[in-house]
């Protein structure tokens, strides 16, 4: 008997293997989990940078919703976290049964595309408002705040997301710092279109074209847009659109207004120092016509926010 553990014991020695720690695991750890995690645990902590969602948080529901991007959803149709159409939904779709047969499901182009509508989802619907009331790395307060807020029908969504961030350490990323990412880099900007999935694929504009007025970018509105479809399609959060823009999430859009996509600049550009205001003209219309912070023109004029300009007037746009 002695002979043979030996005998057993030189076999396990000689191929590699370590009858103790098998290749050096954690006791109940999925490697294709850890695959999952170190692939988009990058993509997870900026989405926290950003949005301020914990990266933990962000990670667990990936694995748990697409098996560790097994799922169909996953594979076929980019969607990581298991977001339904909803109505504001005009992307590409993909079904699949659920709490019911064939229900609809988004697609995406890519599994960052998904991360981030992950982030927009929570960060711009009311029913999540609550969670970003609570500490960064309270992650159990966020598993369960979601399961409360209605994210999943399973009443054990909490739990599974706890264990597996605790199984897997991923509070560890909460606390991770990168650098600042820029949002916006490409002259033509691909977007996700908003469109009737019934109308036919020629029909349809793939892309925004961006442009650029006094050294910041900006887009024209398309008939039917709203901020919040352009804060899904240029990647930003509703409430730094809406910030650079001076608008509230009612202001409507009209063909061909302007939509900053980034910050103003205090002044207009060198070759304006004066602006005759033309009919139908305000003091939002001038801002944006110029890419200049509204703030400014009042200061500049000495006039009261709230002015509202009459054809004929002179308004300064520069010192």
């Amino acid at each position: 008997m002695k002979k043979r553990y030996i005998f057993l014991l030189s076999i396990f020695l000689w191929s590699g293997i370590n009858i103790f720690n098998v290749q050096g695991q954690k006791r109940g750890r999925d490697p294709i989990f850890e695959a999952y995690i170190e692939k988009y645990k990058a993509l997870a902590i900026q989405q926290q940078k950003e949005y301020r969602i914990p990266a933990s948080i962000t990670l667990a529901q990936g694995i748990l919703e697409t098996n560790a991007g097994r799922s169909r959803l996953a594979v076929q149709g980019n969607n990581h976290f298991g977001i339904k159409c909803k109505p504001e939904w005009r992307g590409e779709r993909i079904f699949a049964d659920d709490d019911a047969k064939n229900e609809c499901f988004r697609a995406y182009q890519s599994a960052e595309d998904s991360y981030l509508d992950h982030s927009l989802f929570l960060s711009e619907r009311i029913f999540y408002v609550s969670l970003f009331d609570l500490d960064i790395y309270d992650y159990p307060g966020w598993a369960y705040g979601l399961q409360r807020c209605g994210y999943a029908t399973d009443k054990a969504y909490g739990s599974k997301l706890i264990n597996i961030i605790e199984n897997y350490e991923l509070y560890q990323y909460d606390k991770i710092r990168i650098e600042e990412k820029v949002p916006i880099i490409d002259e033509i900007y691909a977007i996700r279109l908003n469109v009737d999935s019934k109308q036919a694929p020629e029909s349809i504009n793939w892309r925004r074209r961006i442009h650029v007025t006094n050294g910041s970018h900006y887009i024209d509105a398309q008939k039917n847009d709203t901020y919040v479809i352009i804060a899904y399609d240029t990647r930003m959060t509703l409430k730094r659109l809406l910030k650079y823009n001076n608008a509230t999430i009612d202001s409507p859009l009209k063909e061909g207004d302007r939509v900053y996509l980034q910050a103003k600049r205090k002044y207009a550009e060198k070759s304006a120092f004066v602006h005759v205001v033309q009919n139908g003209e305000s003091i939002h219309s001038i801002s944006q016509l110029y890419g200049m912070k509204m703030k400014s023109i009042y200061k500049l004029n000495k006039i009261r926010d709230g002015y509202v300009p009459k054809p004929g007037d002179t308004l300064k746009v520069r010192k």
